[in-house]
C-alpha cells in the first residue's frame, strides 16, 4: 500500500467509526428528545413502570386532593386520557386546577404517576405552532390564547361617553 491509500483508509476507517457512534448517541436519545408526554402519548407508548419521563396536560377541575406532609394528589389530562398523579412537596405559586402542569417522574405498578418534580406553566398564550393546531384539532382552543393582555380593554369603547 501506498502512503496515499493508508491515509484514505485511516480516514475512512475513522469516519465509519464517527458515524457509528453519532448513531449509538442518537439511538440512546430517542425517547428523551420530546420535552414532555401526554397522557394519550404515555397510554400509546405503553411506558413500563419505574422508567422516567416527564408528564405534561391539563390539572383536572376538581381533582386535586391535599394530605399529610405536603402529600398531593390530582388528575392531568389532554382531552383524550387521564393519568393520577401523586406529588409530595411544595407545589408552585402557579399551579391550580384547569392550569398547564409538566411533572417528572415515574409510572408505578398501580398507574399512578408519582412525580419528584412538579412545574406549572406560566399560561397558554406562547406556544409551539404544533401545540396550537393539536388543541385546535382536539377542540380544546380558547380564542383568547392568542391575545395579548389588555389589548381587549383598549379596543373595547366606553359605555356612556359623549362624541
Amino acid at each position: 500500500m501506498t502512503r496515499k491509500q493508508r491515509r484514505l483508509t485511516m480516514i475512512g476507517g475513522s469516519l465509519a467509526v464517527l458515524a457509528i457512534a453519532a448513531a449509538l448517541v442518537l439511538n440512546a436519545m430517542r425517547d428523551s428528545i420530546v420535552f414532555f408526554s401526554t397522557p394519550t402519548m404515555a397510554a400509546e407508548k405503553q411506558i413500563p413502570p419505574g422508567k422516567r419521563f416527564r408528564l405534561g396536560g391539563l390539572v383536572q377541575p376538581g381533582s386535586l386532593v391535599r394530605g399529610d406532609n405536603l402529600a398531593v394528589n390530582f388528575s392531568v389530562a389532554d382531552g383524550s386520557a387521564t393519568l393520577p398523579v401523586a406529588y409530595k412537596g411544595i407545589l408552585p405559586d402557579l399551579f391550580r386546577e384547569g392550569q398547564g402542569v409538566v411533572a417528572e417522574g415515574v409510572l408505578d405498578a398501580s398507574g399512578v404517576f408519582r412525580a419528584d418534580t412538579v412545574l406549572a406553566k406560566h399560561d397558554e398564550t406562547y406556544m409551539p405552532k404544533d401545540v396550537a393546531d393539536a388543541l385546535k384539532k382536539q377542540g380544546h382552543w380558547k380564542d383568547d390564547y392568542g391575545a395579548k393582555p389588555g389589548a381587549a380593554a383598549a379596543v373595547a369603547p366606553v359605555q356612556g361617553a359623549s362624541k
